[in-house]
């Protein structure tokens, strides 16, 4: 059985933020549910009140907005497979969350649920790395951007304060020069927890050459994180194959997995390389 909590259902932002500010830090927010049942149902947290997110409208949506695609916090994965905004300007994104779990689950997980949960597995966070995302965490009285990737800390830790929500999502609206491509393994194809997951972006200039790349890295260490050596080796340099070859190379040696039921050091740091180049050579062809 689960312990006994308080549930409160605000119906604007103002009112939840106001919520978290009075208990914290003992209010936990509940978006889907899809993480913050199980822990209780596991009794890995037993907060004493929850405050359910779910009718909070200005959570929605997605939009551009000087220049960046701006998504609230509670889009859910489902909505990422349906946004023509997601379809042109985080495909990424999109590819993974067609591999999200099942639909039932796709259907009630939020974004910002999959990034606060902090998992090294988060499916959500290797794409909007690679695109370049930051978080906005509102509070009663203040709000802030911070880089996704210093938001996610540590194993299930993030920057997120106990009177804080994660608002919203934004990434700079990619060129038409800059393509992407994910990948993610498990041990089955769907509804499984990734063994590895990857994403990449490249931008090219006018002569083919790198002018931006971002490689992320999901399931290969206490936090998904890019893996900046890479990048930099790719900077200005033609895209061929040996270029390439040398950025997975470097991008596997930053990698930090473990052993694990789902898979070895070894065969991440070694998958790490394969997957990364494999995704390179996608994303410039």
């Amino acid at each position: 059985m689960l312990a006994e909590f308080d549930l409160w259902r605000p119906q604007t932002l103002p009112e939840a933020l106001r919520l978290l500010a009075d208990h914290a830090p003992n209010a936990k927010p509940l978006a889907g549910g899809t993480n913050v049942l199980v822990d209780l149902r596991d009794a890995v947290h037993a907060p004493p009140a929850l405050v359910d997110l779910g009718k909070l409208r200005e959570l929605r949506g997605l939009q551009t907005l000087d220049g960046y695609i701006v998504m609230g916090g509670g889009t859910t994965l489902s909505e990422l497979l349906m946004h023509p905004l997601i379809a042109e300007h985080g495909a990424v994104l999109k590819d993974a969350a067609a591999v999200f779990a099942n639909p039932l689950v796709r259907n009630r997980a939020t974004v910002a649920g999959n990034l606060v949960d902090a998992s090294p597995a988060a499916d959500t966070a290797p794409p909007l790395l690679a695109l370049g995302a930051e978080v906005q965490l509102a509070s009663r009285g203040s709000s802030r951007w911070v880089m996704l990737e210093d938001f996610l800390v540590g194993v299930r830790k993030t920057l997120r304060r106990p009177d804080e929500l994660l608002v919203a999502v934004r990434w700079p609206a990619p060129s038409l020069q800059c393509k992407g491509a994910y990948s993610k393994f498990g041990l089955r194809r769907a509804d499984a927890i990734s063994v590895l997951s990857a994403a990449v972006t490249v931008e090219r200039d006018e002569a083919g050459r790198c002018r931006q790349a971002r490689i992320a890295l999901g399931a290969v260490a206490p936090r998904p994180f890019r893996a900046h050596a890479a990048e930099d080796y790719l900077r200005g340099q033609p895209l061929a194959a040996g270029a390439i070859a040398e950025a997975a190379h470097l991008a596997a040696e930053t990698a930090r997995p473990i052993d694990d039921i789902r898979g070895s050091a070894t065969y991440r740091q070694r998958m790490v390389e394969v997957t990364v180049r494999r995704l390179l050579t996608q994303a410039t062809q």
